[in-house]
């Protein structure tokens, strides 16, 4: 039986919650903004400020590209439906242009305005990108789509370059978990060419990022581990002993988007890290760093066991298997060289479940992750009793 047909349901939901959050991305803590605007101004100012537009913007990537901007002197417009609004840097976006309009059918507020780049967030049909890019090419000097290494898909290879074939097309007879997979990869890849068909290659940024962690996360897949590593006890590793994983903290890739941007550095990037790479049990103890808890690690390497406990994933794992081997094996190097830096896993995890137990999440949210229906943490005590009779 393959991956896809045991794991059907998990899985599902998984790519679901990730299209609608953005990603494939609410009043923070004031320690953890306080630091971070902090160490916004010690860094070396860029040549002269610029206007920025991004459309979208108020989710879980806009805000920190949004902060860092404003924090270097640039000027920012946005462009969403109206209907969203912030829930991290609040006080920010007063000093942010509202647009409103629709990308289904109404770019008004766009035309006859002139920006010096444009951020393309909310880009999650190829029809939105190409109509934004067609209407700004002329008045716009450079335009960034955030895409995402989803356009590899499937991730067969082992070393998954920029130059590598990108997915096009949706095959026939898949199933449904093989067509969000598909679906979403073919969206992102051929919205990249209608950018790049407007704007042409040399003022383009392509940045395809891989699974992104951070305050403000709108799923809960990522924040799993900080709240889990924090309560110590016996604890589910799952996985091989040389499994990859791959993540990036959102500060670093909105960060790195803007100074991309300032330099006037076109060209498309892997946004991937960390900066070398990393197995899951040395995530699993770089992570639990941030923490004093007493915690002992129950390694779970079997596959079979762990799809029949219905544990295919544990974001930033996934099951390196058949059509998601390569997914956690994405080369950064070219990033890297141009630019793209890494915080400490153990200040990323420290400032996730800060946030996480801010006034930022709901209750309801929390102990739903503890305790839901299919929380994880809820069954992890009887998986890791099973695995112990197994083995």
């Amino acid at each position: 039986m393959s991956y896809h047909q045991k794991s059907s349901t998990t899985r599902r939901d998984f790519l679901s919650t990730s299209i609608k959050a953005g990603a494939m991305l609410p009043f923070v803590g004031s320690s953890l903004l306080s630091s971070e605007s902090e160490s916004l101004r010690k860094e070396v100012s860029p040549p002269h400020p610029l206007n920025i537009l991004i459309l979208g913007g108020t989710s879980f990537l806009g805000p920190h590209q949004i902060a860092y901007a404003l924090n270097r002197g640039h000027s920012v417009s946005i462009f969403t439906r109206g209907k969203t609004q912030p829930t991290i840097y609040k006080k920010l976006f007063k000093k942010v242009e509202h647009l409103v309009g629709d990308r289904v059918d109404n770019l008004s507020a766009l035309e006859g305005r002139k920006w010096d780049a444009v951020i393309d967030n909310s880009g999650r049909r190829a029809k939105w990108t190409k109509d934004s890019a067609e209407l700004l090419k002329d008045n716009v000097e450079l335009y960034l789509y955030t895409s995402s290494t989803g356009v590899y898909y499937p991730y067969l290879g082992s070393d998954i370059k920029e130059d590598t074939k990108l997915v096009l097309k949706v095959p026939d007879n898949l199933n449904e978990d093989q067509s969000l997979e598909y679906g979403y990869g073919v969206m992102k890849s051929n919205s990249e060419i209608e950018a790049q068909k407007a704007f042409g290659k040399d003022r383009t940024i392509i940045v395809r990022p891989t699974y992104m962690m951070g305050p403000a996360d709108r799923t809960d897949r990522f924040p799993y581990w900080p709240e889990r590593l924090s309560r110590g006890g016996e604890i589910m590793v799952p996985g091989k002993q040389h499994d990859p994983v791959q993540y990036l903290d959102v500060r670093d890739a909105a960060e790195w988007m803007i100074r991309l941007i300032e330099q006037k550095n076109t060209g498309t990037f892997n946004a991937v890290g960390p900066a070398s790479k990393t197995s899951m049990p040395a995530f699993i103890y770089g992570a639990h760093a941030a923490f004093s808890s007493a915690a002992e690690f129950v390694m779970v390497p079997d596959y079979d066991f762990l799809l029949e406990h219905k544990v295919p994933y544990s974001v930033p794992w996934i099951m390196p298997t058949g059509e998601n081997y390569g997914s956690a094996r994405v080369n950064n190097q070219h990033a890297i060289a141009n630019g793209l830096t890494f915080r400490p896993l153990a200040k990323s995890i420290w400032d996730i479940h800060e946030w996480w137990h801010s006034d930022a999440v709901s209750d309801e949210r929390r102990e739903k992750m503890v305790s839901g229906e299919r929380s994880l943490m809820a069954r992890e005590k009887g998986i890791i009793e099973a695995w112990k009779k197994r083995s």
